[in-house]
């Protein structure tokens, strides 16, 4: 599908904004995320910038009464909102917040496990996609191969230079964030690309 008519523009001389990043402390919110449609509901959002229920459900393989009903779930806890009126009767959404934050590490035992609920399944999600890339990678041009696929490193850091670390590799990641909402700065040859990020610690067998 095309973007053109779905990604806002901002005005001349206006710098387009990306939505902000949110915290996410409310359990309730984060079990409303804890639903695979609305995980790609906000994927597509993302992808595309603005999209009626029927335009999701094409993208998502779902009805659009579906995608109607989760849209509006997640309209209530805030993560996208109407994006305003259209000709005719087509109802687009657009995403309210794009980039979220969450931690399991609460007081609050219920804060906590929706935490690690939403944690689980978006782990599981993001996993099942990268399953999925791997076993079609074979089939885009080779310039796409070249550049895609993993690294991994084993560091020995304190908490504090971890932090770091995570911090300036978002700092580049940053960089082209604009490129969700402004589809002026998309160059003609670009194509989504999801940048996994895990950190831990692995086992040691001591």
């Amino acid at each position: 599908m095309s973007s053109d008519r779905n990604l806002a523009k901002a005005p001349a001389g206006e710098k387009p904004t990306v939505p902000p990043r949110r915290e996410l402390r409310d359990p309730r919110a984060m079990r409303a995320l804890t639903h695979p449609v609305r995980l790609e509901l906000l994927r597509v959002l993302e992808l595309e910038g603005q999209l009626t229920a029927t335009q999701a459900g094409e993208l998502i393989s779902e009805p659009p009464n579906t995608c109607s009903f989760h849209f509006r779930q997640l309209a209530k806890y805030g993560f996208v909102e109407e994006a305003g009126p259209v000709p005719g009767r087509a109802r687009p959404w657009r995403l309210v917040t794009a980039r979220m934050h969450f931690t399991h590490l609460h007081a609050d035992t219920d804060t906590a496990m929706a935490a690690s609920e939403l944690e689980s399944m978006m782990v599981d999600t993001y996993l099942a996609r990268l399953a999925t890339f791997y076993a079609t990678r074979s089939a885009l041009p080779t310039e796409w191969q070249e550049v895609t696929g993993g690294s991994q490193a084993t560091l020995h850091l304190t908490p504090a230079e971890l932090r770091q670390v995570d911090q300036e590799i978002m700092a580049i990641i940053d960089r082209y964030s604009e490129r969700m909402t402004n589809l002026a700065r998309r160059p003609a040859d670009s194509q989504p690309v999801e940048v996994l990020l895990f950190a831990y610690l692995p086992a040691t067998g001591r």
